[in-house]
């Protein structure tokens, strides 16, 4: 087969997935460039809260037994 990786196959799906995705990240990165800093610290310091959160969560979790009965 010339041009490529078989039509059904993990690297012809994964290529397709990302053809398709790539505006949506490009425009993502844009508007992030374009935000004050002040704003981009915001976010940055809500996205550390949210993966503490995140970390104990698991913590707790794995403490109870991981969902084992």
């Amino acid at each position: 087969m010339a041009g490529g990786a078989p039509k059904g196959s993990r690297i012809a799906r994964g290529s397709s997935a990302v053809k398709r995705a790539w505006p949506v990240v490009l425009m993502a990165w844009e508007r992030w460039q374009a935000l004050p800093e002040a704003d981009k610290e915001r976010y940055r310091r809500q996205a550390r809260q949210y993966a503490d959160k995140g970390r104990k969560a698991v913590v707790e979790f794995s403490r109870r037994g991981g969902g084992r009965r």
